[in-house]
């Protein structure tokens, strides 16, 4: 009761507006209820790669999409709570691009309210930025993404942050445009693990997985160093194209 006196109260003295709809939140988060009820969660997804899928998840929640059961992926699984659309694409855009580093509690907390968390993990690791583009941006939104988790995740108490575990050792053309073959492509080599991860429980943290070519790039560097189990967590997956 305490607790929502003061959120009140605070909310009264310094109103929180949404970032979609610009009307306030009524929370102590820069999106309302309504816009949020309007992004669609990712429910019923491959069990490897977390790409959607027709039917309910429910019904056999291992199951994995042809592309995962021809040519596995160097990860376990993908934690991709939401799906990447028109509201969540600005979200993320107003992070990164616009440098709103108060969007980090708001997306982190987007991430709790959905995402599943099997297997204890013992490190968190960002996907990390050429030197020059965190240069440029002024921060690592994975980073961010990473410390926002640990300090508000009870279950992740044990869990470190690695954000120097893993480099970038060249600077790769921007991917957006890119076709799945051409990301694989630019990233190969891009990272390098800099101690040996014998038998560690890694969770490779990202914003959006598109392809999974970043991540599976990090992910071999990782398995190389002896990683004994990977998963990576992004906050939203796209839909495959033509959905």
């Amino acid at each position: 009761m305490v607790n929502n006196i003061s959120t009140q109260l605070l909310d009264g003295l310094f109103p929180n507006h949404c970032v979609l709809c610009g009307l306030r939140s009524h929370r102590n988060l820069p999106l309302c209820l309504a816009c949020e009820g309007e992004m669609p969660a990712n429910h019923s997804c491959c069990a490897g790669c977390a790409i959607p899928l027709p039917s309910p998840a429910a019904l056999n929640p291992r199951r994995l999409c042809g592309s995962c059961l021809l040519t596995p992926p160097p990860f376990h699984r993908v934690v991709a709570p939401w799906l990447y659309g028109e509201y969540f694409s600005h979200l993320i855009h107003q992070w990164k691009y616009r440098g709103e580093r108060r969007m980090t509690p708001l997306l982190a907390s987007l991430w709790r309210q959905k995402a599943e968390i099997q297997t204890p993990i013992d490190l968190l690791v960002p996907v990390p930025l050429h030197w020059r583009r965190r240069w440029q941006r002024g921060f690592n939104q994975s980073e961010l993404l990473c410390r926002q988790l640990l300090a508000t995740s009870p279950e992740l108490n044990l869990c470190k942050l690695a954000d120097h575990l893993v480099k970038r050792r060249r600077s790769t053309a921007p991917q957006s445009t890119m076709t799945a073959k051409q990301r694989t492509h630019n990233l190969k080599g891009a990272f390098t693990v800099s101690e040996p991860c014998d038998n560690l429980r890694i969770a490779i943290v990202d914003d959006v997985f598109t392809t999974g070519a970043t991540a599976s790039a990090v992910a071999e560097a990782l398995a190389t160093a002896g990683a004994g189990y990977i998963e990576v967590w992004c906050l939203a997956r796209t839909p495959a194209p033509g959905d």
